[in-house]
């Protein structure tokens, strides 16, 4: 992954936004909420309590949901009903590879599609360990071509945390025209991506205590569910040593308090 060698070019794609005192209220309620929870999902006894805490997200007004199924994918479609979708997003959630389901994220998928204005099919690709590396990814390549055999050709992709990881990596496989069905990726969003699975950041202990979901030894023992013994630091698995240049334009928004972004040190958004 590209890293800015100068302030000034720092300057040009790296942006921090104050927060508001409404959502400042807002996170510190949700971190109140999930931070005893922190450390303890592990495993996928941990699916239940993790989309538990994404059910907790409001609904947004103006958005519809239905399930559907893409390229052979099942997930949920979110779209606005006050107005014509401008385009479409694919949103591959978070949750390590092991946790997370699109029926819980729905809501939160539901508010990209509100401000946005386009629709979003958030995709349940298959979960480690039953369904480890490269499962996710082949699901997700095989949601976006089933986009495209629908005709749909304005597409971005977008995810978080491991959902961010696998954006990227998708964005790396859709590079060429067998891959991608024919047509490119517009652009792409990742939030608090995970993009290094061998877990090198010095940030995982600089900065624990500050993030309220993950603890290093969790993320220790949930990287093996979906590896197994496959080398880390294959770009498709860990972004972070990939060269994603060249890729359609992606923007990166990660907590200033988190380890990191969960990515590892001197990560820059492509494009």
């Amino acid at each position: 992954m590209q890293t800015p060698g100068k302030t000034a070019a720092a300057e040009s794609w790296s942006v921090t936004h104050a927060i508001s005192p409404e959502d400042r209220a807002v996170v510190a309620t949700t971190r109140a909420f999930v931070e005893p929870q922190k450390g303890l999902l592990r495993g996928i006894a941990a699916r239940q309590p993790f989309d538990e805490i994404m059910g907790h997200v409001v609904a947004p007004n103006d958005v519809a949901y239905e399930a559907d199924t893409i390229g052979g994918v099942p997930g949920w479609w979110c779209r606005p009903t006050n107005k014509q979708p401008v385009g479409t997003i694919l949103y591959l959630h978070g949750g390590w590879y092991v946790l997370g389901s699109a029926k819980a994220y729905r809501h939160f998928a539901g508010h990209i599609a509100a401000r946005t204005g386009a629709e979003v099919f958030v995709a349940d690709y298959r979960l480690a360990p039953e369904h480890p590396f490269p499962a996710g990814l082949l699901d997700a390549q095989a949601c976006y071509r089933g986009l495209i055999g629908r005709g749909i050709r304005r597409i971005a992709i977008a995810g978080d945390s491991a959902g961010g990881g696998l954006s990227l990596a998708l964005l790396s496989l859709l590079e060429t025209p067998e891959n991608s069905g024919g047509a490119s990726p517009r652009a792409a969003m990742v939030l608090s991506p995970l993009t290094d699975l061998a877990l090198s950041g010095g940030s995982w202990e600089t900065r624990a205590a500050a993030d309220p979901y993950f603890t290093r030894a969790q993320a220790v023992s949930l990287v093996p569910l979906y590896l197994g013994h496959h080398d880390p630091q294959d770009p498709l698995a860990s972004p972070l040593y990939g060269n994603l240049a060249g890729l359609p334009d992606c923007r990166k928004a990660a907590r200033p308090e988190g380890p990191g972004g969960r990515d590892g040190p001197g990560t820059a958004a492509p494009g």
